[in-house]
């Protein structure tokens, strides 16, 4: 007699395939990359598990779209209602864990966010909202720790391209964690993420990449994530760790070189244990994404039948990796290891200009082909992260100015900032001035904060 499958966590799965957005009717990023996942978790009988339920996203509203962003000319210009449901179904996916209504939860949404950064002028990467961005402030915002420190928050992501818009939002954020597993930039787009990129002036050590080279199979990204990021996440002790679970690394996926399997992934889930998981990229919608969705759902809420899954095409051979592969990883997480342990004293991009550390950027937006040129400063500070000041300009949105203060600011940045923002208003010279201040949340109406997760 077949033992009928048990989940060991519960788990809650937000599903939301976005119907009415696509860059185009055959763009690789298109609602049939959930369509195809929803019938294969509803015909394996997914949600008859008891512990696993299925659950709609809440929208999210301009205003938490702009705790994580400074969309230009403004929110609504920048995002559809479909971003909206897609940034909601991560917020949805964070209520549940951190309210302990789900031990675990994935966001299966669309479109995707990871290429977004700090400042949106459109779409860039198939990108326009940083959905896990977004949720990360919600969380913030909502459950803070009940000792009143920081809440510590480790992003661990796994797309096959780097996740430069996380990257960007977290830079300068010594209060979370940002590791980037993806393929080579040198080999794929967005062409970053490389180990020199490892956090601004005030968090030094927090942005870490690995650049894996191309025909990486399971097992580099298995020796990758126990020999590298696991005690990178041991040392930090984060409060709750989210997966920006991207699936382009599969063996079949049109837009990348690597050698992922369905089982793959689900030892990866396994192995980095996330609270919260949120789809990312993935392409190869029949022969991939059904399976591989399954087996991270399975892994989620730790049941053991997710390393059985075979997706079509599927054989030892397809997996396969060069011994020089890796030998090479096994020599790259030990660089990575040596940055985070002893990173730099300052970042390789910019340099300190009168009590700042500035970098001037190029930033390429390949699906609205425009390109923003961007002025980005953080003020040098011995109490806090330091104040963010960033100008831009692009062909759509004329020279503006924004400035971050981040959460736990001191009273000298805090001050610095407003004083910048109603000079700059004053000045007329910005078509926009916008200051973002990280610890200026409104909740009102709101559900009152619940309790964080104690890993």
């Amino acid at each position: 007699m077949i033992e009928p499958l048990s989940a060991s966590r519960t788990l809650g799965v937000v599903f939301f395939p976005a119907f009415d957005w696509a860059i185009s009717p055959t763009h690789p990023e298109r609602e049939e990359r959930l369509l195809y996942t929803r019938d294969q978790l509803q015909e394996e009988g997914l949600f008859d598990i008891p512990g696993i339920s299925e659950h709609r996203p809440v929208f999210a509203s301009h205003a938490q779209l702009e705790r994580a962003h400074f969309c230009l000319p403004s929110a609504g210009a920048v995002s559809t209602e479909s971003h909206l449901a897609a940034a909601g179904g991560a917020i949805t996916a964070a209520r549940l864990v951190m309210e302990h209504r789900t031990d675990r939860a994935f966001a299966l949404v669309r479109p995707p966010g990871h290429h977004a950064m700090r400042v949106v002028h459109g779409n860039r990467g198939f990108c326009n909202i940083n959905n896990e961005a977004v949720m990360v402030e919600y969380i913030r915002d909502h459950y803070p720790h009940p000792e009143g420190r920081p809440l510590r928050v480790a992003i661990v992501d796994t797309d096959v391209h780097h996740g430069d818009g996380s990257q960007d939002i977290f830079w300068n954020d010594p209060h979370t964690l940002f590791i980037s597993l993806h393929q080579d930039g040198r080999t794929l787009y967005p062409g970053t993420g490389f180990l020199g990129e490892d956090g601004g002036p005030g968090a030094r050590g927090r942005t870490i990449n690995i650049p894996l080279p191309p025909e990486t199979s399971d097992e580099g990204y298995l020796y990758a994530v126990r020999n590298a990021v696991l005690p990178m996440l041991e040392d930090f002790r984060p409060d709750i760790i989210i997966n920006s679970a991207g699936q382009d690394n599969h063996f079949t996926d049109p837009l990348a070189n690597m050698r992922l399997s369905a089982q793959g992934y689900a030892a990866l889930t396994t192995a980095l244990n996330p609270d919260i998981a949120v789809l990312e990229g993935g392409y190869a919608i029949r022969g991939a994404l059904p399976y591989v969705n399954l087996g991270i759902c399975l892994a989620l809420a730790g049941i053991p039948a997710a390393a059985e899954i075979r997706e079509p095409g599927w054989t030892p051979g397809a997996i396969r990796q060069r011994p020089q592969v890796a030998e090479y990883i096994a020599r790259l997480c030990e660089d990575v290891l040596d940055r985070y342990f002893r990173p730099p004293a300052r970042p390789a991009e910019g340099r300190e200009d009168h009590g700042w550390w500035t970098r001037p950027r190029r930033i390429f937006y390949d699906t609205d082909m425009l390109s923003e040129r961007q002025n980005e400063s953080w003020r040098l500070c011995g109490d806090c992260s330091g104040l963010g000041r960033i100008e831009t300009e692009s062909e759509r949105v004329p020279r503006s100015l924004c400035l971050l203060v981040p959460r736990h600011a001191c009273p000298a940045c805090r001050a610095e900032g407003t004083r910048l923002a109603e000079e700059a208003r004053k000045s007329g010279r910005y078509a926009h001035v916008r200051l973002l201040d990280g610890d200026a949340a409104d909740t009102a109406g709101e559900q009152a904060p619940g309790h964080i997760l104690n890993n």
